[in-house]
């Protein structure tokens, strides 16, 4: 990628949120920021995954993620999601099963839950749709968004 593009790229704002999922026993959160609305009706997300990420196989399989809204302020739990044990990303935390199974943080602005409607591979991450089957609002606060946060995901791996 030249210096140009991957400068205008780092300069795109996104959204931070914490991507849920489970399948069977298994859970994983992952922070993701390549997060859109696609439609209103019926009420359409579209996260991008990047194949070699743990949660794309369990997104694969059950079919069903939430979207976690962080607040601004929340910038501090980006870094349990980071970590490579998916157990320790959940402890101590407050967090409940939504009615897809995956888990829903207790003290985010809201979550969307989503069953997957479509899977799209335009490039190097899936694209994955998912209608809105339950969302949960807690509270009005100013969203986490990139501006807020030091790092800047430029699809590498």
């Amino acid at each position: 990628m030249n210096e140009d593009l991957r400068n205008n790229m780092a300069h795109m704002t996104y959204g931070i949120y914490v991507l849920t999922s489970r399948y069977a026993d298994t859970t994983n959160g992952m922070i993701a920021s390549w997060v859109s609305q696609v439609s209103f009706d019926p009420p359409l997300i579209m996260v991008a995954v990047h194949p070699n990420r743990y949660s794309h196989e369990l997104l694969e399989k059950s079919g069903h993620f939430a979207l976690n809204i962080l607040a601004g302020d929340q910038k501090d739990l980006l870094a349990r999601f980071k970590g490579p044990d998916p157990g320790a990303k959940f402890a101590s935390i407050a967090c409940r099963d939504g009615v897809t199974g995956c888990p829903i943080l207790a003290d985010c602005i809201g979550c969307m839950e989503c069953r997957i409607t479509q899977r799209l591979a335009p490039g190097n991450h899936t694209l994955f749709l998912g209608e809105v089957v339950n969302a949960v609002f807690n509270g009005e606060a100013p969203p986490l968004c990139t501006l807020d946060y030091e790092g800047c995901y430029l699809g590498e791996t």
